[in-house]
């Protein structure tokens, strides 16, 4: 049940109107509601009062529609979410898998899986912070800084943005030992793209999978790092070139278990998942492996995931790929659910 908080208990507000609504329509009891008022203020007659106006309402009659509709919706997921718990879930490894077998296997099926072997015989030796550094070094750049004071990182991912030279952010990464202060992200793609524009000459083109569009966003931090549960709008490949990245992911279908009320986030923790805080979450499979570098993942649209660096990292991930992928000009515009 939700609650309100920071509300002046004198009558009823619009502020309780609004919560006596949303947590009606969650399930809650009239009687509940009527408690929760008086022990904020309110007197027992005016609470009966105002609950009975909202459940006579035809607004909220037509809201309990919608909220049927979307019970339905929901329904329809849990069917999927049922099937998933009979037996457990495993992200598969494909060695050096033709484009057509991943299309019709994972792309169309919207199931991840780990891709081996596609980058046999490529020059890795030049994603390494010494080479980086060499060729980059006077670059300006955009990192994330200052995640460690912010609970909400990556939703406040603006306010964390600071440019500074690239080979002082790899003297930084190599020297500092494991953090999650400091990270450079697809949150700052715009401008790394720009200021490291020849890099993308090096990165695996993989034309069985992707266009030859010179795309991705370049991802680079030390070991302890974390992209906290999120799903993308896009399909999506991460390349790993360096290091080893703990994933961990819940599919689609769990989304009404996720608690997921801003955009594309979760406050579900995934290093250690909270059953008392986050009920719903118990019995939610949580398939994780450890990417290796030369491998290559598919993250399908929609796909909740979590990634945690085990060691300085460099990863580049890509979204043009040879088939539509263009889910984000139907997601939702309002971002508060």
């Amino acid at each position: 049940m939700k609650r309100v908080s920071n509300v002046q208990p004198i009558g009823i507000s619009d502020e309780w109107r609004r919560w006596i609504a949303e947590n009606l329509m969650l399930g809650s009891h009239p009687d509940t509601l009527a408690g929760i008022l008086v022990q904020s203020g309110v007197t027992l007659r005016d609470a009966r009062a105002e609950l009975a106006a909202a459940l006579a309402s035809p607004y909220l009659q037509g809201v309990q529609r919608l909220h049927n509709r979307l019970a339905k919706r929901d329904w329809v997921l849990g069917i999927q979410a049922q099937l998933n718990r009979l037996m457990p879930m495993a992200i598969p490894r494909r060695h050096q898998l033709s484009g057509d077998d991943f299309l019709r296997q994972h792309y169309l099926a919207n199931q991840p899986v780990i891709l081996t072997g596609l980058l046999d015989g490529t020059q890795r030796e030049c994603w390494t912070l010494d080479s980086l550094a060499q060729r980059f070094g006077e670059r300006m750049v955009e990192v994330q800084f200052g995640r460690n004071a912010d609970p909400d990182y990556e939703m406040n991912s603006i306010a964390h943005k600071r440019t500074m030279r690239f080979g002082d952010y790899v003297e930084l990464v190599a020297t500092s030992g494991p953090t999650n202060d400091f990270y450079m992200t697809a949150n700052n793609g715009q401008q790394n793209r720009q200021a490291l524009h020849e890099l993308w000459n090096d990165v695996p083109q993989l034309p069985q999978y992707l266009t030859d569009e010179p795309a991705g966003f370049f991802w680079l931090g030390p070991a302890g790092t974390v992209t906290p549960f999120h799903h993308d709008l896009t399909n999506n490949f991460m390349i790993q070139l360096s290091g080893r990245k703990r994933v961990r992911l819940i599919a689609p279908c769990e989304t009404p278990r996720l608690y997921n009320q801003r955009h594309c986030f979760t406050p579900v923790d995934g290093r250690a998942i909270d059953t008392q805080r986050f009920p719903a979450m118990a019995g939610v499979p949580v398939p994780e492996c450890v990417l290796e570098p030369g491998e290559v993942l598919f993250l399908p649209v929609g796909w909740w995931h979590f990634v945690e660096a085990l060691d300085i990292s460099i990863t580049v991930s890509a979204t043009h790929f040879k088939w539509d992928n263009d889910f984000y000009s139907n997601y939702p515009t309002q971002h508060d659910f």
